[in-house]
């Protein structure tokens, strides 16, 4: 079943020519601009809600009032001005290393982002490069492209990254909560100090194929050595600014600093936890008090639970806000630079969301925010999307340099076991 395609979402006539299109037809309200998000687990959605069935959930439709909330369709898509998103193709990783089997989830999660394209194809359009995006948008159409969220879905292999790779995937989260044999992750024990030679060697094949090399969820040290590595702008698909609040999924201003030079993105995401350090503070306690309550109540849950509820009537939850996410926008900007700056919701992918970002219709808000602080026209429209099409658009460039001085790296002397490391 197809959506009916509406007569165009409403995107500026700059915010188009800034990318290379021509403009298209614009409703009266050209306040918002062109977003290109970086990162969106609605197909991971699909997996949890329905097996990837895509039959029981249309997404033509608006599902507002849906229990768990649902933060993305394709009308609330257009209403936020969403021009571009990256598909999340994510699988969890239970343990250190992930797990054989990693692979062939994430196929079958890149299979449901190329099924929801075709089932929407009026409103849908798979996306490979930033030329794919240009079409899709003189068209009227969201590009689709997708994003490994964690290395683990190599398997430690480069024959299955490129095989990935020419799958779609245009971009790969080096990690996601648990560490590699490759490189170290920002929420689990840092077993390396960054990357290992293999972990060099992975970045360097994701250049060579023109992948857009993601550090959002590693340290500090494997953002460091990627940068150290890369020839080609990296991004952040989702993670915010830890000069504002100091969670380890957030970016170091020593890491900010170094934006410039390599021409990456660090797209701010709408997690309250990594937005407001007042509910960063809370989650921690409360993380606490659960712990607390399970050694001195380790046989009565429901105890345990009545007592926790009674910590938060007497602690109550701080909200983070709009005002915020505007501030961690401000902070990358004078630590890094406007052009450095892109955004990465995590809608669907998040079980709290930001007061005034409560869905993927709110971008203008956000715009709106930015404006009243003296942002200009241009400034939204690089925050929006140019500045990570720019990021595409030179990974893509770079791959071609690249291809004609090498070939496809070969897999480590000794075998797996040697990405130790």
């Amino acid at each position: 079943m197809h959506s009916k395609k509406p007569n165009i979402f409403s995107i500026s006539a700059a915010a188009l020519i800034s990318i290379g299109l021509a403009p298209l037809a614009l409703s009266a309200d050209s306040a918002k601009f062109m977003v290109i998000d970086g990162h969106n687990d609605l197909p991971w959605q699909y997996h949890e809600r329905f097996g990837n069935r895509l039959a029981p959930l249309d997404v033509a439709d608006r599902h507002e009032d849906m229990e768990p909330p649902l933060h993305t369709d394709i009308p609330r898509l257009r209403d936020g001005g969403v021009g571009a998103q990256f598909w999340s193709v994510y699988v969890p990783i239970a343990a250190y290393g992930g797990a054989p089997g990693d692979a062939a989830l994430v196929l079958d999660q890149m299979d449901v982002v190329r099924r929801l394209v075709e089932r929407h194809s009026d409103d849908l359009a798979l996306a490979m490069t930033a030329a794919d995006v240009r079409r899709a948008a003189s068209e009227g159409k969201i590009g689709s492209l997708m994003g490994i969220e964690g290395g683990h879905a190599i398997e430690n292999s480069l024959g299955t990254l490129r095989s990935l790779y020419a799958a779609g995937a245009r971009y790969m989260t080096l990690t996601h909560s648990k560490g590699l044999a490759w490189a170290d992750s920002a929420t689990d024990a840092p077993r390396h100090d960054g990357l290992t030679e293999f972990g060099e060697s992975v970045v360097r094949e994701m250049n060579r194929l023109g992948m857009l090399v993601d550090l959002s969820h590693v340290t500090a040290a494997t953002m460091h050595d990627t940068l150290d590595t890369v020839t080609a702008p990296v991004i952040f698909s989702h993670s915010s600014a830890r000069g504002l609040n100091d969670h380890p999924r957030n970016v170091p201003d020593d890491v900010l600093k170094r934006m410039p030079k390599n021409g990456g993105v660090v797209m701010v995401t709408f997690v309250p936890g990594y937005i407001s350090q007042e509910r960063r503070d809370w989650d921690l306690a409360r993380t606490g008090q659960q712990a607390s309550l399970a050694a001195m109540h380790p046989y009565d849950e429901g105890l345990r639970d009545e007592l926790l509820a009674e910590w938060e009537v007497a602690h109550p939850k701080p909200e983070a806000t709009l005002s915020q996410v505007a501030d961690h926008i401000d902070h990358i900007r004078k630590v890094a630079g406007v052009e450095h700056i892109g955004l990465g919701g995590d809608f669907d992918g998040i079980s709290s969301v930001v007061q005034g970002l409560e869905d993927v219709s709110t971008y203008p808000a956000l715009f709106d925010e930015l404006k009243r602080r003296g942002y200009s026209d241009a400034d939204c429209e690089a925050i929006a999307g140019g500045n990570v099409l720019r990021a595409l658009e030179a990974n893509e460039k770079e791959a071609l340099r690249l291809q004609t001085e090498r070939p496809a790296e070969d897999p480590p002397e000794g075998g797996v076991g040697a990405v130790q490391g």
